[in-house]
């Protein structure tokens, strides 16, 4: 189930195929991590992988999951990197009109027991019927790369399948 987040300006859209080069690729659907959005508005580097995952996000190349939770802790983690504030309300803004919000069920997923706080990003994974995970945290290891038919890779493995189409 998705909803709108209390984050939201307007509803979330659907993301639509991209007609680049002339192909319709194929929609994935995928959490990304907080450190995945953190690396990109640190990034210096406009192709790096994490830069270009925002940017394929932004031409509707994948459908981008996020609930409330992950939201609030990228708010606070671009905070605590310095990033501006009128940066923070952009990329927030954009997650409010773009994204598919999931609304996170009341049981709890025990996914990763060596830092249980990531626990929301799985769930959100989980109830947002995800096809990918991406992160670059080390407690997802344990998972041996897969959730519930869900892979969990970095960036450079999510660029690659959304590359591939």
């Amino acid at each position: 189930m998705t909803r709108q987040s209390e984050f939201a300006q307007k509803p979330s859209r659907k993301a639509q195929p991209s007609r680049g080069n002339g192909k319709v690729t194929k929609s994935l659907r995928a959490v990304l991590d907080t450190n995945v959005f953190v690396s990109a508005s640190l990034s210096k580097n406009a192709n790096s992988p994490t830069r270009e995952l925002r940017e394929r996000w932004k031409r509707n190349e994948f459908t981008l999951l996020i609930c409330d939770q992950i939201a609030k802790e990228l708010i606070e983690k671009l905070k605590e990197r310095g990033i501006s504030p009128e940066e923070i309300v952009e990329q927030t803004s954009a997650l409010a009109a773009s994204a598919e919000w999931v609304v996170m069920p009341e049981e709890k997923i025990e996914a990763l027991l060596s830092d249980p706080d990531d626990n929301v990003v799985v769930a959100c994974a989980v109830e947002g019927k995800a096809n990918y995970l991406v992160t670059y945290d080390p407690h997802f290891d344990s998972l041996q790369g897969e959730y519930r038919g869900i892979k969990i890779v970095k960036a450079i493995p999510f660029l690659e399948a959304l590359r591939s189409g």
